[in-house]
């Protein structure tokens, strides 16, 4: 803990999350529309993979274990991940997935 009073630690967590995301979009507008979009469009891919992972458990009955491999995989592919995850649902690749 930074200061002995939670509520000034968490007025503190929230002040240094809205300056680091100015910073981040900041930069980002002094480095050009093209990696704006780049950014976006990766941002996009994960948050869409994270919600068909999480509709596929909820609607679908298709449990995955969420393992930190998961997740990474997601956060770096986004859909494609997921796809990835329910072949190898499909095909009888549990033991892979397992691993993972």
């Amino acid at each position: 803990m930074l200061f002995s009073d939670p509520t000034l630690n968490s007025i503190v967590s929230i002040v240094l999350i809205v300056v680091g995301v100015a910073v981040v979009v900041l930069v980002l507008k002094f480095l050009g529309k093209g990696l704006m979009k780049l950014v976006i469009g990766l941002v996009l891919n994960t948050v869409l993979g994270f919600i068909v992972l999480l509709a596929l458990n909820y609607f679908f009955g298709i449990t995955f274990q969420y393992s930190m491999a998961e997740i990474v995989a997601v956060i770096l592919f986004g859909l494609p991940a997921v796809g990835t995850f329910i072949l190898l649902k499909l095909v009888g690749g549990v033991a892979l997935v397992a691993l993972l």
